[in-house]
């Protein structure tokens, strides 16, 4: 009979052990913050940095200005390190579009390093997992460059070479739509290449000898396999959740998630609530009408207005669809499941429409460590979600 007994004893002992408070959790949480080095691979705060007098070097308020990310907020919240992420819509696949996109990544690269030089004492650009750690124990944040897109790299192979000479360490090959490298996830018109094109192609070698990350975030199923199989370093998705549980073609399946743990990669999650968890079909199909409207358009600043005006009053309607904390931990907890330890991390998508209740911005992501260590994560466990994992993977980007 004894072992019987043996489980039902041993929950009664649980539960009759006193469980933390949230208070205490949130004084761990905080510790724990300040030991570690806590990186996010998409934050898209040049998208805030383009706007008109807006400065990240100034602490903002995101109930007033929606912004999410600042270098103040970043200090309060524990943040040390992050990937800006240079951002284009996919316009047109033209010589005149390809110029556009060239021409606006390059103004955002201008804005990050200016900012920079204007806060040497808050903030310094991180180029690799050295100048991370190094810059975190000057008390600084470190300042990491993503693209999102491939498409200001047009047909031109060198501009790699450019963007990698102003500090880009990784490249979403694709958006919301296909480009001249591949295959996007969600081309309202399908398929152009099924898969990587051939100058995609190129562009995954190019990519490995400069010793950026292949970032197949977005990208459809078929050029995610291409790319994984000809790169020769690790691949990364900066931003991705699961598609077991929020089925969307953004997402990864499980076979995605262990294909990129095999070649040593990290999948990233983000804080996009349509990501996270499904929407009603309404809701979808008004923040699906939305993101395409800008595919095939050059981006202009009414657009943009217009676009985030509409954004706002979706949100606003469907805002008990909202996720949770709870949410981005369950799709950590899959990764984890699946694929081990070493092969999840965060990419927020702050000022790209990230955030989920009590989550609103980066100065609040202690709530999310907080959420870890309830669900029994270990110190160790949460260096590597918050950080360590994706710096270990860009050590690994040249390929040998």
């Amino acid at each position: 009979m004894f072992p019987l007994l043996l489980p039902a004893l041993l929950a009664l002992q649980l539960l009759a052990t006193p469980q933390p408070t949230d208070d205490e959790l949130l004084k761990k949480a905080r510790k724990i913050h300040q030991r570690v080095l806590t990186l996010d691979t998409h934050a898209d705060a040049p998208i805030m940095m383009k706007g008109e007098g807006f400065d990240v070097g100034v602490a903002h308020d995101t109930k007033k200005d929606k912004s999410q990310i600042d270098f103040p907020r970043m200090k309060q919240g524990g943040m040390d390190a992050m990937f800006f992420a240079v951002y284009t819509s996919q316009g047109p696949r033209t010589p005149e579009g390809h110029a556009e996109a060239k021409r606006d990544a390059l103004n955002q690269f201008d804005l990050i390093h200016k900012a920079l030089k204007k806060y040497p004492n808050l903030a310094e650009l991180a180029t690799t997992p050295d100048d991370a750690y190094r810059i975190q124990k000057a008390g600084k944040r470190a300042i990491f460059i993503g693209m999102e897109n491939g498409y200001p790299v047009g047909d031109d192979l060198s501009m790699l070479q450019k963007y990698y000479d102003l500090g880009a360490r990784y490249i979403t090959l694709t958006h919301f739509a296909n480009n001249l490298i591949g295959d996007s996830s969600t081309d309202p018109d399908g398929p152009m290449y099924g898969g990587l094109s051939e100058f995609g192609k190129k562009v995954v070698v190019e990519m490995n000898r400069l010793g950026i990350l292949i970032d197949v975030s977005h990208v459809a199923d078929s050029t995610f396999y291409d790319a994984l199989a000809l790169s020769k370093a690790p691949v990364i998705a900066s931003h991705s959740n699961c598609r077991a549980l929020c089925d969307f073609p953004r997402n990864m399946t499980d076979e995605m998630i262990k294909a990129i743990a095999a070649k040593g990669g990290v999948v990233q999650v983000n804080f996009v609530s349509d990501y996270l968890k499904k929407p009603s079909d309404e809701h979808r199909a008004a923040k699906t009408k939305i993101r395409m409207s800008r595919v095939g358009k050059v981006a202009t600043p009414e657009m943009e207005a217009r676009i985030a005006a509409q954004s706002d009053s979706v949100s606003k309607a469907y805002a008990s669809e909202r996720a949770s904390l709870s949410d981005i931990a369950d799709h950590i907890d899959h990764i984890v499941k699946i694929a081990g330890i070493d092969h999840v991390g965060i990419g927020s998508d702050f000022d790209g429409g990230g955030g989920v209740n009590r989550l609103e911005d980066v100065s609040q992501i202690e709530n999310l460590t907080v959420e870890l260590l309830r669900r029994k994560y270990s110190e160790a466990d949460i260096a590597k979600i918050w950080g360590g994992n994706l710096l270990r993977v860009l050590g690994q980007a040249k390929a040998k």
